[in-house]
Protein backbone atom coordinates (compact mmCIF):
# COMPACT_ATOMS: atom_id res chain seq x y z
CA UNK A 1 0.00 0.00 0.00
CA UNK A 2 1.17 3.56 -0.89
CA UNK A 3 2.25 5.70 2.54
CA UNK A 4 -0.71 8.00 2.04
CA UNK A 5 -2.75 5.24 1.84
CA UNK A 6 -3.55 5.30 -1.74
CA UNK A 7 -3.23 3.14 -4.54
CA UNK A 8 -1.41 0.14 -3.97
CA UNK A 9 2.48 0.72 -5.25
CA UNK A 10 3.61 -2.51 -7.56
CA UNK A 11 7.40 -3.48 -7.79
CA UNK A 12 9.05 -3.12 -10.87
CA UNK A 13 10.04 -6.26 -12.16
CA UNK A 14 10.80 -6.75 -16.05
CA UNK A 15 11.10 -3.71 -18.38
CA UNK A 16 10.80 -4.07 -22.25
CA UNK A 17 13.86 -2.21 -23.47
CA UNK A 18 14.57 -1.76 -27.42
CA UNK A 19 17.22 0.94 -28.65
CA UNK A 20 18.22 1.80 -32.09
CA UNK A 21 20.48 3.92 -30.98
CA UNK A 22 22.60 2.92 -27.41
CA UNK A 23 24.03 6.12 -26.60
CA UNK A 24 23.11 6.87 -23.12
CA UNK A 25 22.38 3.11 -22.56
CA UNK A 26 24.60 3.06 -19.84
CA UNK A 27 23.03 5.02 -17.83
CA UNK A 28 19.59 3.38 -18.11
CA UNK A 29 21.30 -0.05 -17.56
CA UNK A 30 22.96 0.87 -14.39
CA UNK A 31 19.77 2.37 -12.91
CA UNK A 32 18.07 -1.42 -14.20
CA UNK A 33 20.70 -3.49 -12.56
CA UNK A 34 20.92 -1.26 -8.96
CA UNK A 35 16.77 -1.75 -9.01
CA UNK A 36 17.22 -5.57 -9.50
CA UNK A 37 15.20 -5.15 -12.65
CA UNK A 38 15.17 -7.73 -15.79
CA UNK A 39 15.33 -6.39 -19.16
CA UNK A 40 12.76 -7.88 -21.73
CA UNK A 41 14.46 -7.66 -25.01
CA UNK A 42 16.84 -9.05 -28.02
CA UNK A 43 19.51 -8.64 -30.44
CA UNK A 44 21.89 -5.85 -30.31
CA UNK A 45 20.00 -4.40 -27.10
CA UNK A 46 20.35 -7.61 -24.93
CA UNK A 47 24.27 -7.92 -25.59
CA UNK A 48 24.88 -4.57 -24.47
CA UNK A 49 22.69 -4.46 -21.51
CA UNK A 50 24.25 -8.06 -20.69
CA UNK A 51 27.65 -6.31 -21.39
CA UNK A 52 26.77 -3.48 -18.64
CA UNK A 53 25.89 -6.54 -16.17
CA UNK A 54 21.66 -6.33 -16.34
CA UNK A 55 19.70 -9.86 -16.61
CA UNK A 56 17.71 -9.90 -19.63
CA UNK A 57 14.91 -11.97 -20.59
CA UNK A 58 14.66 -12.59 -24.29
CA UNK A 59 11.32 -11.50 -25.78
CA UNK A 60 10.48 -14.58 -27.99
CA UNK A 61 11.04 -16.45 -24.27
CA UNK A 62 7.53 -14.29 -23.25
CA UNK A 63 5.56 -14.55 -26.98
CA UNK A 64 6.59 -17.77 -27.64
CA UNK A 65 7.61 -16.16 -31.17
CA UNK A 66 10.84 -15.49 -32.70
CA UNK A 67 11.76 -12.04 -34.62
CA UNK A 68 10.44 -11.06 -37.37
CA UNK A 69 11.35 -9.51 -40.92
CA UNK A 70 14.78 -9.44 -40.42
CA UNK A 71 14.73 -8.35 -37.04
CA UNK A 72 12.85 -5.22 -37.24
CA UNK A 73 9.07 -6.48 -35.42
CA UNK A 74 9.82 -8.15 -32.22
CA UNK A 75 7.31 -7.88 -29.44
CA UNK A 76 4.46 -8.30 -31.67
CA UNK A 77 2.68 -11.47 -31.46
CA UNK A 78 1.17 -13.16 -34.56
CA UNK A 79 -2.55 -14.26 -32.88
Amino acid sequence: MNPDGGTPVLPIRRALVSVYDKTGLDRLAAALKAAGIVAVSTGGTARALQGYGVSVEDVSSITGFPEVLDGRVKTLHPN
